[in-house]
């Protein structure tokens, strides 16, 4: 064995001392002299012959050398000798001498220190004896005579009832303490080494120690019988498994009756050492007897051998004394120590020879059984831990004693203990708690992921439930209209009635006519009060629990950022219960979360962000009870340290919301501040959010602040500060909530609420005052004589502001009244006198002219002359041009009765819906009433000087399409059937949209392609979803590659890019088996080249389309990517991109982009989004209501497409109701007007008004 390391050249090792070089003469005498001291060993012929080799092949190497030289070397070589090499001498076992001989004191002082540190260093390769040199109580200085030595003996006293003098001894408070934390820290360590010696295989074999190892078990038929053997076996694997892939060299035997070992000799450990021994382990069966003699015979001759494992589970042949004897004699002079294992044997007789033998070669015993734990703690290394503890537990208990005021017969006082340990309490203890203050967390698993105010309102806001009063007036509000007439050469304005409509000014400023449906007002207010029952019920849970506090935590990974400056020593119990609050009620549901303690110095509760389980919760808590006030407001210093979290960003696990719970300005300038904060989260989705908890203004007596602001400024500084990040601003103190964002927005939404319903109460109005003016003037106008006419015309138009009295009046007394006023005869008229409104029957459609439409149809041409030259022979020379022919007669559409197939298809959703879409059903409600023969039409009555809507008008209902008044013409019964048709095709949308989030579609999308490369991102990011992602590849290729018999092949790509195969490869089931095994190889580590992998996946020729699967941006610059991409696909091959796991919007459009440039469709992995609950929620609660159960943001392509197509079938669904909605009100009115012109009297033209006619 080469002790001082090969390659070393006349010189021998610095720790040897003496002479640093020696003759060649000295080397062969000390050969030689070695040699002749190891004559009497056995070994000692074949180690002489050994070094003769040596020498030999030395002294060719030298000749060689010198042979080689140039003739510069040759000459100097005849006149100087050429010096011979060192030859280091091979001694058997032979250790080095001991760093320590070195004669330096400050050296031998340094070589000790390190050997300290060495110890502690290799605690797991050291027994328990040699791991307590450097951990027991002796060697930390922590006995009892160490804590006597820290006292002061003090004057004697007399013992009063013996009259003996009593020692007197004292001690500072401070020394008795910290001396009782060590030993609990001791304790504590003991305590971690014996459950480290616990697990594994330690806790069946034991710590096995040394390098060259000699592995000796028991396969007689006691130990391997009875069903014992497959335990042995297992427990002997995961030995090899875990332990002696460590050493330098082992050696297997079994033996019974008679030995059988694996090898002749010890072998040097490597992987197929270890498979010969697993293959040895399992082929061992029952062998006889125990014969342990012969066996430690067999052993003792082995060569190069430092430590030997004896597993024994059954008693031996020979006894203990004649086993012990022999062990010891072959152990002298030779340090081999026998580690001995009773393994689950229950025979005391067993564990007792194995103890006596481990004893007599100054070895150790480990005592393992399946049945009695208590046996476990009776082995070696074990038992002296566990002595030891119990010695630290003697002196805490008289620490104990000290304290009530005797050591034995000294007395004992303990100086200054109440002050020091008053300055130990945290400063919360000193304030008043709430009760259960200190008790564990009760926390609550919120039921659904709350959202800020903002979002809310993007879905139950006026606008998202169409409560917008502009929205309702929409489609019977009409615009002023002006255009130009050639005729008379100037611009025309277009007039509507006064009486018809009520004039009212729209949200652009511009002012529309408005048709006022006042059932239709009615009901809105009714949904406007409703609306606003909502948003108050909102407003009451913003103000509740830990939301009072903190607002609303809407992120999923959250910091909180506490101010613990000494200016809120006083506040310290309301700081800790809020926290309180926070995490029993609001970090449950979160997926990581941290908490961050700042004054002068920052500490924060975990280096990273953890999952809130219920333990971690807890810790914090505990934390957060230990925090205690000091300094000033280092707000800059707290910030960094959550966003600039370098361990956080190699995960992708960026923090999405930070909130600061602060009662003052930063130390820092509040621009400076800001400029952070903006340049820190602009681009990485990361919200700040301020809470300032307003405390009273500072004592002037107390401590100051590193910057003062009264508590306006301090609101607007900390405003600014959130609103400069995109963050929310929440205001209290203990009477309550002064300022909130999220409760502004409410509280602004309200405000609308109220406006419209003013609003609506003012159209109201108008429209009751224009109901009275009429009837006022019909009341006031006497019949007129003919000659009298403009008269009276200008006394009503002087009569009309007279009206403007009875606008106080109630409009029913005015109804009882009207049926009195007598209306003039058209006969009675005078010839220059405009007609009237009159209540008469509609003129007969026989009545009218029959050709009248025939007339309007013709055909429009212009007739020109034609020149000489081109003038047809027997022609006039004229030519016609028809410019307008007749529109064809409309054919009314009816409602289809679609059919589409329950099977689906393995195509794209923009593929599937050009077949299946609402339009290509024919169900699109849009085109069904949008007919031009449904349009609103008005014309000009020159006799009534006025413009008079079509005869249809009173019949059928009128409905906006896109900015056009529209009757609508589908008939109640074919309204029901379009409805009957849309939900059966939007039950079908459903069933696709969820075998679209199936199986491995949910991960990959769908596989259209036959012939693809998968490529599969396994950079250290993945490194939390490897497990996840192998299940999913194994599921996309049987369910879509081998059921589609499709072409492909997988790379991985992370630092560099490894192929599965060459070329793509045909889906059978032993490639499938083939892909998944190498599939189930793969490790996350490195960067990501996506580039690299792109351009691997193009080198294939017979590739069609590439699917690129990662969860994050590349390494190169995203605009590199798109460029080379762009060149290496111009044969048109499509990339569709695969988004895992990924909530980087910058990632996230990059790979959009990628699939549009490149013809490849874009997807992502919806993890939160349960289709099979959504789709249960719609068949099972029905499709009443369009907005609940809220579809999703769906971002890949192919479930955007079909979310869209959802929520357009909704739509329409709903109009299609509302419509046929519109038909019964229309019903209910007809039957209100009918049934009050049945109640009026008739009146007779010459009769007066008391006789009725015969």
């Amino acid at each position: 064995m080469d002790i001082f390391g090969a390659g070393r050249r006349r010189s021998k090792p610095s720790f040897l001392g003496g002479i640093d070089e020696e003759t060649p003469g000295e080397a062969v005498k000390q050969k030689v002299l070695v040699d002749s001291k190891r004559g009497d060993s056995p070994e000692a012929g074949d180690a002489s012959e050994r070094e003769k080799q040596d020498y030999e092949v030395n002294n060719d190497r030298k000749k060689d050398d010198s042979s080689s030289s140039d003739s510069s070397d040759d000459d100097s070589s005849e006149d100087f000798d050429e010096p011979e090499e060192w030859h280091d001498v091979y001694t058997e076992n032979a250790k080095p001498p001991s760093a320590l001989t070195i004669t330096h004191v400050n050296q031998t002082h340094e070589l000790q220190q390190f050997a300290n540190i060495e110890a502690a260093v290799n605690a797991e390769h050291q027994s328990s004896d040699e791991w307590l040199k450097s951990h027991s109580l002796e060697y930390l200085n922590l006995e009892l005579k160490n804590l006597v030595d820290r006292g002061k003996v003090g004057r004697l006293e007399p013992d009063l009832k013996t009259g003996k003098p009593k020692q007197h001894i004292q001690f500072d408070a401070y020394d008795v303490n910290e001396f009782e934390y060590k030993l609990n820290l001791s304790i504590e360590s003991f305590t971690k080494r014996i459950k480290w010696l616990l697990t594994g295989s330690k806790r069946v074999f034991g710590n096995v120690k040394g390098g060259r190892v000699v592995v000796c078990v028991d396969s007689s038929d006691a130990n391997t019988g009875f069903g014992r053997l497959t335990a042995l076996q297992e427990s002997l694997i995961h030995l090899i498994d875990e332990q002696l892939p460590s050493k330098k060299g082992v050696y297997l035997m079994s033996f019974g009756t008679d030995i059988d070992p694996l090898w002749p000799v010890v072998r040097d450990v490597n992987i197929r050492i270890i498979e010969e021994a697993k293959d040895w382990v399992m082929r061992l069966k029952p062998s006889g007897g125990c014969n342990l003699l012969k066996a430690m015979k067999h052993i003792y001759k082995l060569k190069d051998v430092d430590s030997i494992m004896l597993v024994l589970g059954s008693v031996p042949d020979q006894v203990s004394d004649i086993l012990c004897d022999y062990i010891y004699q072959m152990g002298v002079g030779r340090s081999i120590p026998l580690h001995c294992v009773a393994y689950d044997c229950s025979n005391q007789l067993t564990n007792v020879t194995l103890r006596n033998v481990a004893e007599a070669s100054q070895g150790r015993y480990h005592c393992y059984t399946a049945s009695c734990e208590e046996q476990i703690y009776t082995g070696t290394d074990i038992s002296v831990i566990l002595k030891e503890i119990q010695k630290a537990q003697d002196v805490i208990n008289r620490i104990k004693e000290m304290r009530q005021g005797m050591m034995g017969s000294a007395l004992i006082s303990i100086m200054n203990e109440i002050s020091t340990e008053v300055q130990k309490l945290p400063q919360s203890r000193f304030l008043p708690r709430p009760p259960g203050h200190d008790k564990p967390l009760k926390t609550e698993m919120p039921k659904f992921q709350p959202k800020s105010s903002i979002e809310w309102i993007k879905h139950h806001g006026l606008k998202a439930k169409q409560l917008d009063l502009y929205q309702v007036l929409a489609p019977n509000a009409y615009s002023y209209k002006e255009e130009f007439i050639p005729v008379i050469k100037k611009a025309v304005q277009s007039q509507v009635h006064e009486k018809a409509m009520v004039q009212f000014k729209w949200h652009d400023g511009s002012v529309k006519n408005v048709h006022v449906d006042m059932t239709q007002l009615f009901e809105y207010q009714k949904h406007l009060a409703a609306t606003v029952s909502t948003y108050e019920s909102r407003i009451d849970w913003l103000a509740s629990g830990s939301r009072r506090i903190f607002g609303t935590v809407c992120e999923r990974n959250v910091v909180i950022l506490v101010d613990l400056s000494v200016s809120n020593v006083n506040y310290l119990v309301h700081i800790q219960h809020s926290l309180r609050l926070l995490m029993e009620q609001q970090l449950a549901n979160k997926d990581y979360f941290n908490i961050i303690a700042f004054g002068s110095v920052t500490v924060a509760w975990k280096p990273t962000m953890c999952k809130p389980t219920l333990e971690n919760l807890q810790e914090a808590w505990r934390w957060v009870l230990d925090l205690q006030c000091g300094g000033s407001r280092n707000f800059l210093d707290a910030f960094r340290k959550c966003v600039e979290n370098e361990e956080e960003r190699s995960h992708s696990i960026p923090p999405e919301g930070v909130y600061l719970f602060t009662s003052g300005v930063p130390d820092q300038d509040v621009n400076v501040c800001q400029a952070f904060i903006e340049e820190s989260t602009s681009g990485r989705n990361i919200r700040l959010h301020t809470i300032l908890f307003n405390v009273d203004d500072y004592d002037a007596k107390g401590a100051i602040p590193g910057r003062y602001a009264n508590i306006t400024g301090t609101a607007e500084c900390l405003r600014n500060m959130a609103h400069s990040s995109g963050g929310r601003f929440h205001w209290i103190r203990e009477t309550g909530i002064i300022e909130s964002d999220d409760i502004q927005v409410i509280t602004t939404e309200v405000d609308k609420c109220l406006n419209f319903s003013r609003k609506c109460q003012m159209l109201i109005d108008n429209v009751k005052k224009k109901y009275r003016d009429r009837y006022h003037r019909e009341e006031t106008l006497p019949l007129p004589s003919p000659e009298r006419t403009s008269r009276k015309a200008n006394v009503a138009s002087e009569s009309r502001p007279l009206a403007i009295k009875f606008e106080a009046e109630d409009i029913e007394q005015q109804a009882i009244e009207a049926p009195k006023v007598r209306q003039r005869p058209s006969s009675a008229k005078g010839p220059g006198e405009s007609m009237l409104p009159m209540r008469s029957k509609a003129r007969p459609a026989s009545a009218r002219d029959p050709l009248e439409r025939v007339r309007k149809k013709r055909v429009l041409k212009s007739n020109f002359f034609l020149d000489s030259g081109s003038k047809p022979q027997g022609g006039d020379g004229t030519g016609v041009v028809f410019r307008k022919y007749p529109a064809p007669r409309p054919i009314r559409k009816a409602v289809a009765h679609p059919t589409m197939p329950d099977g689906e298809d393995q195509i794209t959703t923009k593929e599937w819906l050009r077949l299946y879409s609402l339009s290509k059903l024919k169900l699109d409600l849009t085109k069904l009433v949008s007919g031009p023969d449904c349009k609103h039409v008005e014309q000009k009555v020159k006799t009534l000087n006025k413009q008079v809507s079509a005869k249809y008008c009173d019949i059928f209902p009128s409905i906006n399409i896109k900015g056009t008044v529209k009757h609508l013409q589908l008939m109640p019964h074919e309204l029901e059937d379009y409805e009957k048709q849309v939900e059966k095709v939007l039950k079908r949308y459903l069933r696709r949209l969820q075998w679209l989030l199936s199986g491995s579609r949910r991960v990959f999308g769908t596989v259209v392609h036959k012939k693809c490369a998968i490529l599969i991102d396994t950079s250290g990011s993945m490194v939390p979803y490897m497990e996840e992602l192998k299940k999913e590849l194994a599921s996309l290729i049987w369910e879509q590659l081998y059921r589609q018999g499709c072409r492909f092949n997988l790379i991985r790509f992370s630092g560099n890019c490894e192929k599965w195969q060459d070329r793509i490869q045909p889906a059978t089931q032993e490639n499938c088996h083939a892909a998944i095994k190498w599939a189930s190889t793969l490790k996350a580590s490195g960067n990501t080249c996506t580039l690299e992998a792109l351009q691997l996946a193009f080198d294939d020729q017979e590739i069609d389309s590439v699917y690129l699967l990662t969860d994050g941006k590349p390494d190169t610059s995203t605009s590199l990517v798109l460029r080379e991409v762009a060149e290496d696909t111009k044969n048109l091959i499509p990339i569709n991109t695969i988004s895992f796991n990924c909530n980087d919007s910058t990632a996230n459009n990059f790979l959009k982009l990628l699939a549009a440039e490149t013809s490849g469709r874009y997807h992502r992995c919806h993890s939160d989004f349960d289709a099979q609950l959504f789709t249960h929620k719609l068949l099972t609660e029905g499709f009443d209501d369009s907005e609940y159960p809220h579809l999703p943001d769906l971002e890949g392509d192919d479930l955007r497409r079909m979310g869209q197509e959802v929520t357009l079938a909704r739509k329409y669904l709903q109009q299609a109701r509302q419509y046929r909605a519109l038909y019964k009100s229309k019903q209910t009115t007809h039957t209100e007007e009918s049934e009050t012109t049945q109640s009026k009297p008739i009146s007779v033209v010459g009769k007066p008004r008391g006789t009725a006619p015969n």
